[in-house]
Protein backbone atom coordinates (compact mmCIF):
# COMPACT_ATOMS: atom_id res chain seq x y z
CA UNK A 1 0.00 0.00 0.00
CA UNK A 2 1.08 3.79 -0.79
CA UNK A 3 1.56 6.07 2.08
CA UNK A 4 -0.71 9.08 1.28
CA UNK A 5 0.34 12.36 2.77
CA UNK A 6 -2.93 14.36 1.92
CA UNK A 7 -6.61 13.84 3.33
CA UNK A 8 -9.69 12.41 2.30
CA UNK A 9 -12.48 14.98 1.84
CA UNK A 10 -16.23 12.97 2.86
CA UNK A 11 -17.93 12.35 -0.27
CA UNK A 12 -21.31 13.11 -1.95
CA UNK A 13 -23.53 10.09 0.20
CA UNK A 14 -26.05 7.99 -1.51
CA UNK A 15 -29.49 6.81 1.00
CA UNK A 16 -28.51 3.99 2.75
CA UNK A 17 -29.17 0.43 0.52
CA UNK A 18 -28.47 -1.98 3.48
CA UNK A 19 -31.14 -1.89 5.57
CA UNK A 20 -30.44 -4.53 7.72
CA UNK A 21 -27.83 -7.12 8.07
CA UNK A 22 -27.58 -8.59 4.69
CA UNK A 23 -30.70 -7.02 4.23
CA UNK A 24 -31.29 -4.79 0.57
CA UNK A 25 -32.81 -2.30 -0.74
CA UNK A 26 -32.31 -1.97 -4.68
CA UNK A 27 -34.37 -0.44 -7.19
CA UNK A 28 -37.54 -0.30 -5.40
CA UNK A 29 -37.38 -4.32 -4.56
CA UNK A 30 -36.09 -5.13 -1.08
CA UNK A 31 -34.28 -8.62 -0.76
CA UNK A 32 -31.90 -10.91 1.71
CA UNK A 33 -28.35 -12.39 1.14
CA UNK A 34 -29.58 -15.53 3.01
CA UNK A 35 -32.58 -15.68 0.68
CA UNK A 36 -30.88 -14.93 -2.62
CA UNK A 37 -27.31 -15.36 -2.41
CA UNK A 38 -24.78 -13.11 -3.91
CA UNK A 39 -26.01 -14.04 -7.57
CA UNK A 40 -29.58 -15.51 -7.20
CA UNK A 41 -31.81 -15.55 -10.38
CA UNK A 42 -34.27 -14.47 -8.32
CA UNK A 43 -33.48 -11.06 -8.97
CA UNK A 44 -32.56 -9.34 -11.84
CA UNK A 45 -29.19 -8.57 -13.22
CA UNK A 46 -29.36 -5.04 -12.17
CA UNK A 47 -30.09 -5.55 -9.06
CA UNK A 48 -27.48 -8.34 -8.50
CA UNK A 49 -24.93 -5.77 -9.95
CA UNK A 50 -25.83 -3.11 -7.26
CA UNK A 51 -25.18 -6.09 -4.15
CA UNK A 52 -21.78 -5.94 -5.71
CA UNK A 53 -21.28 -2.47 -6.33
CA UNK A 54 -20.83 -1.77 -2.17
CA UNK A 55 -22.71 1.75 -2.60
CA UNK A 56 -23.41 1.69 1.10
CA UNK A 57 -20.07 1.68 2.46
CA UNK A 58 -19.98 5.55 1.62
CA UNK A 59 -23.79 5.89 1.66
CA UNK A 60 -25.13 8.20 4.74
CA UNK A 61 -24.54 7.17 8.22
CA UNK A 62 -22.16 4.58 6.61
CA UNK A 63 -20.36 4.23 9.84
CA UNK A 64 -23.42 3.01 12.21
CA UNK A 65 -23.45 0.21 9.83
CA UNK A 66 -19.85 -0.51 9.68
CA UNK A 67 -19.95 -4.25 11.51
CA UNK A 68 -22.54 -5.23 9.09
CA UNK A 69 -19.99 -3.77 5.66
CA UNK A 70 -17.15 -5.90 7.86
CA UNK A 71 -19.02 -8.98 7.50
CA UNK A 72 -20.51 -7.97 4.12
CA UNK A 73 -16.64 -8.02 3.02
CA UNK A 74 -15.54 -10.69 4.31
CA UNK A 75 -18.42 -12.74 2.83
CA UNK A 76 -18.06 -11.47 -0.33
CA UNK A 77 -14.33 -12.63 -1.13
CA UNK A 78 -15.37 -16.05 0.47
CA UNK A 79 -18.41 -16.60 -1.54
CA UNK A 80 -17.34 -14.63 -4.99
CA UNK A 81 -13.88 -16.52 -5.88
CA UNK A 82 -12.43 -15.24 -9.64
CA UNK A 83 -13.81 -14.84 -11.74
CA UNK A 84 -16.96 -16.35 -11.34
CA UNK A 85 -20.54 -14.55 -11.17
CA UNK A 86 -21.75 -11.19 -12.33
CA UNK A 87 -19.48 -9.37 -9.56
CA UNK A 88 -16.53 -9.78 -11.50
CA UNK A 89 -18.27 -8.46 -14.56
CA UNK A 90 -15.71 -5.32 -15.08
CA UNK A 91 -18.02 -2.81 -14.59
CA UNK A 92 -19.23 -3.88 -11.11
CA UNK A 93 -15.41 -4.60 -10.52
CA UNK A 94 -14.88 -1.35 -11.68
CA UNK A 95 -17.51 0.34 -8.85
CA UNK A 96 -16.53 -1.77 -6.06
CA UNK A 97 -12.79 -0.95 -6.64
CA UNK A 98 -13.60 2.87 -6.41
CA UNK A 99 -16.15 2.21 -2.83
CA UNK A 100 -13.57 0.07 -1.55
CA UNK A 101 -10.61 2.55 -1.67
CA UNK A 102 -13.03 5.25 -0.78
CA UNK A 103 -14.48 3.32 2.64
CA UNK A 104 -10.32 2.45 3.67
CA UNK A 105 -9.61 6.27 2.27
CA UNK A 106 -12.64 7.23 4.79
CA UNK A 107 -10.66 5.93 8.12
CA UNK A 108 -11.58 1.92 7.77
CA UNK A 109 -9.58 -1.44 7.90
CA UNK A 110 -10.24 -3.37 5.12
CA UNK A 111 -10.23 -6.88 6.07
CA UNK A 112 -6.39 -8.58 4.86
CA UNK A 113 -8.63 -11.18 2.68
CA UNK A 114 -10.24 -8.32 0.95
CA UNK A 115 -7.01 -6.21 0.58
CA UNK A 116 -5.55 -8.94 -1.22
CA UNK A 117 -8.68 -9.43 -3.18
CA UNK A 118 -8.66 -5.67 -3.89
CA UNK A 119 -5.28 -6.19 -5.70
CA UNK A 120 -6.54 -9.31 -7.23
CA UNK A 121 -9.82 -7.27 -8.82
CA UNK A 122 -7.76 -4.64 -10.52
CA UNK A 123 -5.33 -7.27 -11.47
CA UNK A 124 -8.63 -9.10 -13.35
CA UNK A 125 -9.74 -5.48 -14.54
CA UNK A 126 -6.90 -3.92 -16.50
CA UNK A 127 -6.77 -7.61 -18.62
CA UNK A 128 -11.06 -6.53 -19.48
CA UNK A 129 -11.48 -3.14 -20.35
CA UNK A 130 -14.66 -2.12 -21.80
CA UNK A 131 -13.71 -1.09 -25.28
CA UNK A 132 -16.79 -2.34 -26.82
CA UNK A 133 -19.11 -0.26 -24.65
CA UNK A 134 -17.21 2.61 -24.23
CA UNK A 135 -19.13 6.06 -22.22
CA UNK A 136 -19.61 5.28 -19.03
CA UNK A 137 -18.96 2.19 -18.68
CA UNK A 138 -15.12 3.03 -19.80
CA UNK A 139 -15.12 5.63 -17.81
CA UNK A 140 -15.58 3.47 -14.50
CA UNK A 141 -12.92 1.20 -15.39
CA UNK A 142 -10.35 3.93 -16.02
CA UNK A 143 -11.26 5.49 -12.59
CA UNK A 144 -11.00 2.11 -11.11
CA UNK A 145 -7.15 1.59 -12.28
CA UNK A 146 -6.53 5.50 -11.27
CA UNK A 147 -7.82 4.79 -7.74
CA UNK A 148 -5.83 1.35 -7.37
CA UNK A 149 -3.10 2.50 -9.43
CA UNK A 150 -2.83 5.18 -6.32
CA UNK A 151 -3.68 3.11 -3.54
CA UNK A 152 -1.10 0.21 -3.96
CA UNK A 153 2.30 0.77 -4.46
CA UNK A 154 4.90 -0.98 -7.13
CA UNK A 155 5.40 -1.02 -10.40
CA UNK A 156 2.34 -3.24 -11.55
CA UNK A 157 0.40 -0.50 -9.52
CA UNK A 158 2.07 1.75 -11.66
CA UNK A 159 1.07 0.38 -14.67
CA UNK A 160 -2.62 0.57 -13.52
CA UNK A 161 -2.70 4.27 -12.87
CA UNK A 162 -0.78 5.04 -16.11
CA UNK A 163 -3.18 3.17 -18.18
CA UNK A 164 -6.23 4.92 -15.87
CA UNK A 165 -4.79 8.17 -16.88
CA UNK A 166 -4.57 7.45 -20.76
CA UNK A 167 -8.26 6.70 -21.22
CA UNK A 168 -9.51 9.49 -18.86
CA UNK A 169 -7.21 11.86 -20.92
CA UNK A 170 -9.47 10.61 -23.70
CA UNK A 171 -12.85 10.15 -22.33
CA UNK A 172 -12.89 13.24 -19.95
CA UNK A 173 -12.17 15.69 -23.08
CA UNK A 174 -14.69 13.92 -25.46
CA UNK A 175 -17.53 13.07 -22.48
CA UNK A 176 -18.05 16.27 -20.86
CA UNK A 177 -18.89 19.04 -23.72
CA UNK A 178 -17.82 22.62 -23.49
CA UNK A 179 -21.21 24.23 -21.98
CA UNK A 180 -20.50 21.64 -19.08
CA UNK A 181 -22.82 18.68 -20.14
CA UNK A 182 -22.29 14.93 -20.30
CA UNK A 183 -22.48 13.44 -23.84
CA UNK A 184 -24.84 11.11 -23.39
CA UNK A 185 -27.50 14.21 -23.12
CA UNK A 186 -28.40 12.29 -19.66
CA UNK A 187 -29.64 14.48 -16.38
CA UNK A 188 -28.76 11.45 -14.00
CA UNK A 189 -25.44 10.05 -15.91
CA UNK A 190 -24.47 13.55 -15.93
CA UNK A 191 -24.77 13.55 -11.42
CA UNK A 192 -22.64 10.23 -11.94
CA UNK A 193 -20.29 12.03 -13.90
CA UNK A 194 -19.80 15.14 -11.82
CA UNK A 195 -19.26 12.42 -8.55
CA UNK A 196 -16.52 10.54 -10.72
CA UNK A 197 -14.87 14.28 -11.44
CA UNK A 198 -15.12 15.22 -8.07
CA UNK A 199 -13.89 11.99 -6.75
CA UNK A 200 -10.69 11.77 -9.02
CA UNK A 201 -9.88 15.92 -8.04
CA UNK A 202 -10.33 14.75 -3.99
CA UNK A 203 -7.99 11.23 -4.85
CA UNK A 204 -5.66 13.67 -6.63
CA UNK A 205 -5.20 15.88 -3.66
CA UNK A 206 -4.72 13.02 -1.55
CA UNK A 207 -1.82 11.60 -3.47
CA UNK A 208 -0.80 14.69 -4.91
CA UNK A 209 3.40 14.11 -4.17
CA UNK A 210 3.10 10.72 -5.68
CA UNK A 211 1.55 12.29 -9.28
CA UNK A 212 4.57 13.73 -12.15
CA UNK A 213 4.37 16.83 -13.49
CA UNK A 214 2.46 15.03 -16.53
CA UNK A 215 0.02 13.86 -14.07
CA UNK A 216 -0.34 16.82 -12.04
CA UNK A 217 -1.57 18.76 -15.35
CA UNK A 218 -3.83 16.29 -15.77
CA UNK A 219 -5.39 16.31 -12.54
CA UNK A 220 -5.36 20.31 -12.97
CA UNK A 221 -7.59 19.59 -16.00
CA UNK A 222 -10.64 17.97 -14.31
CA UNK A 223 -10.55 20.47 -11.53
CA UNK A 224 -11.15 23.06 -14.56
CA UNK A 225 -13.92 20.89 -15.56
CA UNK A 226 -15.72 20.87 -12.61
CA UNK A 227 -17.21 24.26 -12.46
CA UNK A 228 -19.01 24.47 -15.78
CA UNK A 229 -20.60 20.89 -15.33
CA UNK A 230 -21.96 22.22 -12.07
CA UNK A 231 -23.18 25.18 -13.93
CA UNK A 232 -24.93 22.54 -16.20
CA UNK A 233 -26.14 20.38 -13.68
CA UNK A 234 -27.87 23.32 -11.56
CA UNK A 235 -29.59 24.80 -14.88
CA UNK A 236 -31.15 21.50 -15.73
CA UNK A 237 -32.26 21.46 -11.65
CA UNK A 238 -36.18 21.97 -11.42
CA UNK A 239 -36.57 24.12 -8.24
CA UNK A 240 -37.72 21.04 -5.89
CA UNK A 241 -33.35 20.55 -6.36
CA UNK A 242 -33.70 17.77 -8.28
CA UNK A 243 -33.03 16.65 -11.97
CA UNK A 244 -35.21 17.11 -14.97
CA UNK A 245 -35.94 13.86 -16.58
CA UNK A 246 -34.60 13.97 -20.12
CA UNK A 247 -33.52 10.20 -21.51
CA UNK A 248 -32.44 7.41 -18.75
CA UNK A 249 -33.22 9.71 -15.76
CA UNK A 250 -34.73 8.50 -12.36
CA UNK A 251 -33.95 9.82 -8.94
CA UNK A 252 -31.76 7.97 -6.51
CA UNK A 253 -29.42 6.81 -8.87
CA UNK A 254 -27.01 9.24 -8.39
CA UNK A 255 -26.21 11.41 -5.17
CA UNK A 256 -28.47 14.43 -4.73
CA UNK A 257 -27.30 17.86 -6.34
CA UNK A 258 -27.36 18.76 -2.73
CA UNK A 259 -24.91 16.14 -1.85
CA UNK A 260 -22.75 17.25 -5.12
CA UNK A 261 -23.00 20.56 -4.20
CA UNK A 262 -21.78 20.04 -0.65
CA UNK A 263 -19.03 17.78 -1.92
CA UNK A 264 -17.80 20.09 -4.28
CA UNK A 265 -17.99 22.91 -1.37
CA UNK A 266 -15.65 20.82 0.76
CA UNK A 267 -13.20 20.46 -1.93
CA UNK A 268 -13.06 24.16 -2.54
CA UNK A 269 -15.27 24.54 -5.80
CA UNK A 270 -17.88 27.40 -5.53
CA UNK A 271 -21.31 25.56 -6.10
CA UNK A 272 -23.51 28.23 -4.17
CA UNK A 273 -23.87 30.35 -7.57
CA UNK A 274 -27.50 31.04 -8.31
CA UNK A 275 -28.41 29.87 -11.24
CA UNK A 276 -29.18 32.75 -14.22
CA UNK A 277 -32.54 33.42 -15.12
CA UNK A 278 -32.41 31.60 -18.52
CA UNK A 279 -29.60 29.45 -19.52
CA UNK A 280 -28.27 28.27 -23.26
CA UNK A 281 -26.71 25.22 -23.35
CA UNK A 282 -25.84 25.04 -26.98
CA UNK A 283 -23.65 22.10 -26.88
CA UNK A 284 -25.58 19.64 -25.34
CA UNK A 285 -28.52 20.89 -26.66
CA UNK A 286 -30.29 22.41 -23.24
CA UNK A 287 -32.27 25.25 -21.94
CA UNK A 288 -33.58 27.14 -19.05
CA UNK A 289 -36.39 29.88 -18.99
CA UNK A 290 -37.46 31.31 -15.98
CA UNK A 291 -39.71 33.78 -15.37
CA UNK A 292 -40.69 34.37 -11.46
CA UNK A 293 -41.55 31.07 -10.21
CA UNK A 294 -41.67 29.20 -13.08
CA UNK A 295 -38.81 27.23 -14.68
CA UNK A 296 -39.57 25.45 -18.00
CA UNK A 297 -36.53 23.12 -19.18
CA UNK A 298 -36.31 22.63 -23.11
CA UNK A 299 -35.15 19.73 -24.68
CA UNK A 300 -33.31 20.64 -28.52
CA UNK A 301 -30.49 17.98 -27.70
CA UNK A 302 -29.62 14.77 -30.23
CA UNK A 303 -30.46 11.91 -28.38
CA UNK A 304 -26.86 11.20 -27.49
CA UNK A 305 -23.41 10.17 -29.33
CA UNK A 306 -24.15 8.50 -32.63
CA UNK A 307 -22.50 5.42 -31.85
CA UNK A 308 -23.90 5.12 -27.93
CA UNK A 309 -27.19 6.04 -27.59
CA UNK A 310 -27.89 3.36 -25.35
CA UNK A 311 -29.47 5.84 -22.70
CA UNK A 312 -31.99 7.20 -25.10
CA UNK A 313 -35.23 8.02 -24.97
CA UNK A 314 -37.30 9.52 -28.52
CA UNK A 315 -37.83 12.82 -26.56
CA UNK A 316 -36.06 15.30 -28.88
CA UNK A 317 -38.03 18.60 -28.76
CA UNK A 318 -39.88 17.46 -24.85
CA UNK A 319 -39.71 19.67 -22.13
CA UNK A 320 -41.13 20.07 -18.48
CA UNK A 321 -42.39 22.88 -16.30
CA UNK A 322 -42.33 23.66 -12.25
CA UNK A 323 -44.36 26.77 -10.54
CA UNK A 324 -42.27 27.25 -7.56
CA UNK A 325 -41.42 23.53 -5.69
CA UNK A 326 -44.00 22.06 -7.58
CA UNK A 327 -43.27 19.92 -10.99
CA UNK A 328 -46.45 20.42 -13.03
CA UNK A 329 -45.66 19.14 -16.25
CA UNK A 330 -43.22 15.78 -16.41
CA UNK A 331 -41.70 13.48 -18.81
CA UNK A 332 -42.32 9.87 -17.78
CA UNK A 333 -38.79 8.83 -15.90
CA UNK A 334 -37.34 6.04 -15.70
CA UNK A 335 -38.18 2.60 -13.50
CA UNK A 336 -36.48 -0.29 -15.28
CA UNK A 337 -33.93 -1.36 -17.78
CA UNK A 338 -33.95 -4.57 -19.98
CA UNK A 339 -35.94 -5.67 -22.95
CA UNK A 340 -39.30 -5.22 -21.65
CA UNK A 341 -42.64 -3.75 -23.70
CA UNK A 342 -42.83 -1.19 -20.11
CA UNK A 343 -38.62 -0.36 -21.11
CA UNK A 344 -39.73 0.47 -24.74
CA UNK A 345 -43.33 2.39 -23.95
CA UNK A 346 -41.21 4.48 -21.15
CA UNK A 347 -38.40 5.44 -24.07
CA UNK A 348 -40.94 6.38 -26.61
CA UNK A 349 -42.04 9.59 -27.82
CA UNK A 350 -45.81 9.00 -26.53
CA UNK A 351 -44.33 8.79 -22.95
CA UNK A 352 -42.63 12.84 -23.01
CA UNK A 353 -44.39 16.09 -23.31
CA UNK A 354 -43.69 16.27 -27.43
CA UNK A 355 -45.66 15.51 -30.79
CA UNK A 356 -45.93 12.03 -32.07
CA UNK A 357 -46.36 12.22 -36.17
CA UNK A 358 -48.44 8.93 -37.85
CA UNK A 359 -48.20 7.45 -34.09
CA UNK A 360 -44.59 7.20 -34.79
CA UNK A 361 -41.57 7.62 -31.96
CA UNK A 362 -39.53 10.43 -33.19
CA UNK A 363 -36.39 7.86 -32.77
CA UNK A 364 -36.40 4.09 -33.17
CA UNK A 365 -35.84 2.94 -29.77
CA UNK A 366 -35.68 -0.66 -29.98
CA UNK A 367 -34.78 -3.43 -27.19
CA UNK A 368 -33.51 -2.28 -23.73
CA UNK A 369 -30.50 0.12 -25.36
CA UNK A 370 -30.66 0.84 -29.11
CA UNK A 371 -31.97 3.07 -31.10
CA UNK A 372 -31.86 2.75 -34.99
CA UNK A 373 -32.97 5.78 -36.92
CA UNK A 374 -33.26 9.27 -35.15
CA UNK A 375 -34.00 12.58 -34.83
CA UNK A 376 -31.70 15.05 -35.19
CA UNK A 377 -32.86 18.76 -34.04
CA UNK A 378 -32.45 21.77 -36.15
CA UNK A 379 -32.80 25.25 -36.94
CA UNK A 380 -32.31 26.01 -32.72
CA UNK A 381 -32.51 29.51 -31.97
CA UNK A 382 -32.86 31.14 -28.34
CA UNK A 383 -33.76 34.48 -27.57
CA UNK A 384 -34.64 36.38 -24.36
CA UNK A 385 -34.65 39.97 -24.91
CA UNK A 386 -38.67 40.33 -25.46
CA UNK A 387 -40.28 37.49 -23.25
CA UNK A 388 -38.18 34.59 -23.82
CA UNK A 389 -38.48 32.76 -26.86
CA UNK A 390 -36.44 29.29 -28.12
CA UNK A 391 -37.57 27.62 -31.49
CA UNK A 392 -35.94 24.27 -32.96
CA UNK A 393 -37.55 21.34 -35.55
CA UNK A 394 -36.15 17.90 -36.07
CA UNK A 395 -35.54 15.31 -38.85
CA UNK A 396 -36.73 12.39 -37.26
CA UNK A 397 -40.15 11.64 -38.68
CA UNK A 398 -38.45 12.02 -42.32
CA UNK A 399 -38.51 8.17 -42.86
CA UNK A 400 -41.87 8.27 -43.04
CA UNK A 401 -43.36 8.93 -46.11
CA UNK A 402 -44.16 12.35 -47.51
CA UNK A 403 -40.59 12.96 -45.13
CA UNK A 404 -42.89 15.47 -42.72
CA UNK A 405 -40.61 17.57 -40.19
CA UNK A 406 -42.06 18.51 -36.51
CA UNK A 407 -41.12 22.56 -35.49
CA UNK A 408 -42.21 23.55 -32.24
CA UNK A 409 -42.09 27.23 -30.10
CA UNK A 410 -41.84 27.94 -26.69
CA UNK A 411 -42.56 31.28 -25.58
CA UNK A 412 -42.33 31.87 -21.67
CA UNK A 413 -43.86 35.36 -20.65
CA UNK A 414 -45.19 36.82 -17.36
CA UNK A 415 -47.46 33.70 -15.65
CA UNK A 416 -47.79 31.81 -19.64
CA UNK A 417 -46.09 29.58 -21.54
CA UNK A 418 -47.24 29.14 -25.18
CA UNK A 419 -46.12 26.34 -27.13
CA UNK A 420 -46.46 26.41 -30.67
CA UNK A 421 -46.31 23.42 -32.53
CA UNK A 422 -46.72 22.46 -36.51
CA UNK A 423 -45.68 19.65 -38.83
CA UNK A 424 -44.90 20.19 -42.27
CA UNK A 425 -45.47 17.60 -44.94
CA UNK A 426 -47.48 14.76 -45.12
CA UNK A 427 -49.16 13.01 -42.84
CA UNK A 428 -52.19 10.83 -41.09
CA UNK A 429 -52.16 12.29 -37.79
CA UNK A 430 -50.01 14.20 -35.56
CA UNK A 431 -50.68 14.42 -31.36
CA UNK A 432 -48.81 16.52 -28.56
CA UNK A 433 -48.64 15.31 -25.49
CA UNK A 434 -48.40 16.89 -22.17
CA UNK A 435 -47.84 14.86 -18.95
CA UNK A 436 -49.21 16.17 -15.54
CA UNK A 437 -47.04 15.66 -12.62
CA UNK A 438 -49.62 13.38 -10.25
CA UNK A 439 -49.99 15.92 -7.39
CA UNK A 440 -52.03 17.97 -10.07
CA UNK A 441 -55.68 17.55 -9.70
CA UNK A 442 -57.65 18.35 -13.11
CA UNK A 443 -60.75 20.05 -13.00
CA UNK A 444 -64.23 17.94 -13.76
CA UNK A 445 -64.90 21.25 -16.21
CA UNK A 446 -62.11 20.25 -18.58
CA UNK A 447 -62.89 20.19 -22.26
CA UNK A 448 -61.75 19.59 -25.91
CA UNK A 449 -61.13 23.54 -25.41
CA UNK A 450 -59.24 23.88 -22.25
CA UNK A 451 -58.92 22.92 -18.82
CA UNK A 452 -57.82 23.55 -15.24
CA UNK A 453 -55.77 21.84 -12.64
CA UNK A 454 -55.20 22.63 -9.03
CA UNK A 455 -51.48 21.93 -7.31
CA UNK A 456 -51.30 21.19 -3.97
CA UNK A 457 -50.94 24.59 -2.23
CA UNK A 458 -54.14 25.61 -4.15
CA UNK A 459 -52.39 27.34 -7.18
CA UNK A 460 -54.59 26.86 -10.04
CA UNK A 461 -52.86 26.48 -13.61
CA UNK A 462 -55.48 26.46 -16.78
CA UNK A 463 -54.37 25.93 -20.21
CA UNK A 464 -56.12 26.62 -23.31
CA UNK A 465 -56.41 25.14 -27.08
CA UNK A 466 -55.78 27.79 -29.66
CA UNK A 467 -55.06 25.20 -32.36
CA UNK A 468 -56.30 21.62 -32.72
CA UNK A 469 -59.04 19.50 -30.02
CA UNK A 470 -57.67 17.80 -26.64
CA UNK A 471 -59.03 15.32 -24.32
CA UNK A 472 -57.21 13.87 -20.96
CA UNK A 473 -55.96 10.48 -20.86
CA UNK A 474 -54.58 8.09 -17.85
CA UNK A 475 -50.63 7.33 -17.89
CA UNK A 476 -48.15 6.79 -15.52
CA UNK A 477 -45.05 8.85 -13.99
CA UNK A 478 -41.91 7.09 -13.03
CA UNK A 479 -39.35 9.12 -10.61
CA UNK A 480 -37.38 5.95 -9.38
CA UNK A 481 -36.62 2.80 -10.20
CA UNK A 482 -39.26 0.09 -9.56
CA UNK A 483 -42.04 3.37 -8.95
CA UNK A 484 -45.36 3.64 -11.24
CA UNK A 485 -47.52 6.28 -10.11
CA UNK A 486 -50.63 7.43 -11.83
CA UNK A 487 -50.98 10.58 -13.53
CA UNK A 488 -53.04 12.33 -16.52
CA UNK A 489 -52.00 13.65 -20.37
CA UNK A 490 -53.32 16.17 -22.22
CA UNK A 491 -53.12 15.04 -25.71
CA UNK A 492 -53.81 17.40 -28.33
CA UNK A 493 -54.76 16.65 -31.81
CA UNK A 494 -52.90 18.72 -34.65
CA UNK A 495 -55.49 20.94 -36.61
CA UNK A 496 -53.79 20.27 -40.52
CA UNK A 497 -50.71 20.02 -38.63
CA UNK A 498 -51.13 22.99 -36.41
CA UNK A 499 -51.15 23.00 -32.52
CA UNK A 500 -50.94 25.56 -30.22
CA UNK A 501 -51.82 25.39 -26.11
CA UNK A 502 -51.35 27.87 -23.29
CA UNK A 503 -50.70 27.38 -20.13
CA UNK A 504 -51.34 30.07 -17.79
CA UNK A 505 -51.81 30.76 -13.59
CA UNK A 506 -51.78 33.09 -11.17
Amino acid sequence: MRVRTGTWVPCARRCASLVGPGHFQFLGVAGALEEFGWDGPQREKLWRYNQHYFDDLNASKAESRRVWHEYLLEDWVAKNPPPHGSGWEPYPTSLRIVNWIKWILSGNDLPKACEHSLAVQARWLVRRLEFHLLGNHLFANAKALVFAGLYFDGAEAQRWLKTGLRILRREVQEQVLDDGGHFERSTMYHALAVEDILDLCNLASCFSDVLDAEQQAQAEEWRGTVPRMLRWLRAMCHPDGEIAFFNDAALGIAPTPAELYGYSDRLGFPSSLAVERSVWLPDSGYARLSSGDAVVLLDVAPVGPDYLPGHAHADTLSFEMSLGEQRVLVNSGTSCYGASAERLRQRGTAAHNTVLVNGEDSSEVWSGFRVARRAYPIDAEFNDENGIEVSSAHDGFERLPGGPVHRRAWRLESKCLIVSDSVEGPHTSAEARYHLHPAVEVSPETNEGGGRGVLPDGRVISWRVDKGDSRIEPTTWHPRFGASESNLCIVLSLDKGQGRICFFWD
